[in-house]
């Protein structure tokens, strides 16, 4: 029977918090987690959307509508939407993910009723100006551009890309450049009828706020909007298997990039905590396999670490690393040579207990940020319906064994159908 960890986190140490849930008549759901020792609110506008849900000649208008939103909507131009918030010491932003946009402000507790009412406007009533479309497709081109400037962040587009090869989940977020000057004010719109109706929104807030005042303030707002029937289908195809895939791309670059792996399970799967963990002790941090071998041991790489990426229905696994080109071949090796230990050999306890402590302890530090637990609250609503507790998660982190990460290893790591993209150096 295994150790369970020596690190004890004593729960009932955590401050109190009160969670409650509310849905609207029209199917919104509002969620929240009060924390009244704090004088800060972070709130999320979730809508279920992302890159996923697009299609090839589609591809990036998501992240595109996100950016419109800003320009202004019926009661604020672009300037008065970010002096509402920053104006008071508060913070404003937006992002788009392969399966969900959100709209989130971080503010003082005095100023939510403003923030409710700035949220409301971006997601209910932007103007969508002809100029202000053509202006922002320069803006959202050059982020493009910045993307393909920097390797380390375009090969997990490519990487993606060729994993989940003829399926939508594998398409940028950003999208491309011939999408993007393509777009029209109507297809926005479109996009907008489609995605942005209640039902398939989340409304998520955590810190000293009071439910009731916040559902009174949301649907106030959204009571003004007269919203079309929407019978949203969720039409996201699960991608096929996994097939071998070897990509190699030259690039006017000093370093060669490498980015291995393959499809795993989603954010549902039984085996999430197990995956976690597995990753933890594999690449995450200088305390990782990887980092010691390849970084500490051999000195080959400046920049050496592991991925897991959960969504709905699937999921990736992956290792990342820089090296000189002449280290391609070696690093791969080594890589494998690990993911090939972790499947045969069984860490120990001692192993265990550290890398069990690490994600706990992670876990705990991120809570003292109201944008984290924002968050959890918002993704738990989306993929779950439910409110997971603290204490479930620390007590599913510790129900993992020995056995749990090296029967995962052995369904999830099989190196011989892994997809690599390597950018080489043609300098």
């Amino acid at each position: 029977m295994n150790k369970t960890s020596d690190t004890v986190i004593d729960i009932h140490t955590f401050p109190k918090t009160s969670y409650n849930k509310t849905v609207l008549d029209s199917g919104l759901r509002i969620v929240t987690e009060s924390l009244t020792h704090i004088k800060s609110i972070s709130i999320g506008f979730w809508i279920n959307v992302g890159s996923r849900d697009e299609s090839e000649d589609t591809n990036g208008i998501s992240h595109f509508l996100e950016h419109m939103v800003f320009k202004g909507t019926k009661d604020y131009s672009a300037k008065q939407i970010a002096l509402q918030i920053e104006g008071f010491g508060g913070y404003i932003n937006a992002f788009t993910g392969k399966e969900t946009t959100c709209y989130y402000v971080k503010i003082l507790d005095e100023q939510l009723t403003r923030a409710v009412d700035v949220l409301c406007q971006l997601v209910l009533y932007p103007l969508l100006k002809e100029n202000d479309i053509e202006k922002e497709k320069f803006v959202v081109i050059e982020e493009i551009k910045n993307i393909e400037d920097d390797p380390e962040d375009l090969i997990h587009d490519v990487f993606d890309k060729n994993l989940f090869h003829n399926n939508s989940i594998g398409y940028p977020v950003i999208g491309n450049s011939v999408n993007i000057k393509k777009f029209t004010r109507q297809d926005l719109l479109n996009h907008m009828t489609k995605f942005y109706s209640p039902e398939n929104m989340v409304i998520a807030a955590a810190g000293n706020i009071d439910h009731k005042k916040f559902v009174d303030l949301i649907e106030k707002s959204f009571g003004k909007k007269g919203f079309p029937k929407n019978n949203l289908k969720n039409q996201r195809i699960t991608p096929q298997k996994n097939t071998k895939n070897c990509i190699k791309v030259e690039k006017p670059i000093q370093q060669a990039h490498i980015c291995t792996g393959i499809k795993s399970y989603g954010i549902k799967s039984k085996y999430r905590y197990t995956l976690t963990l597995m990753n933890t002790l594999l690449g995450e941090g200088m305390s990782s396999r990887l980092f010691q071998n390849i970084r500490e041991k051999y000195g080959f790489s400046y920049s050496i670490g592991s991925f897991l990426n959960f969504f709905e229905d699937t999921g990736s696994f992956g290792v990342y690393t820089g090296t000189d080109k002449k280290h391609i071949e070696i690093s791969l090796e080594l890589i494998n040579k690990e993911l090939e230990k972790i499947k045969k050999i069984p860490l120990s306890n001692n192993e265990l207990n550290r890398v069990k402590a690490q994600v706990k302890g992670t876990m705990m530090l991120s809570l003292e940020n109201m944008s984290t637990r924002m968050m959890r609250l918002a993704t738990n609503e989306i993929y779950f319906n439910d409110y997971i507790s603290i204490e479930s998660l620390i007590n599913k982190i510790e129900s993992v064994s020995i056995d749990d990460i090296q029967k995962v290893a052995n369904k999830i790591l099989e190196i011989e159908d892994f997809t690599t993209v390597i950018f080489i150096p043609n300098t």
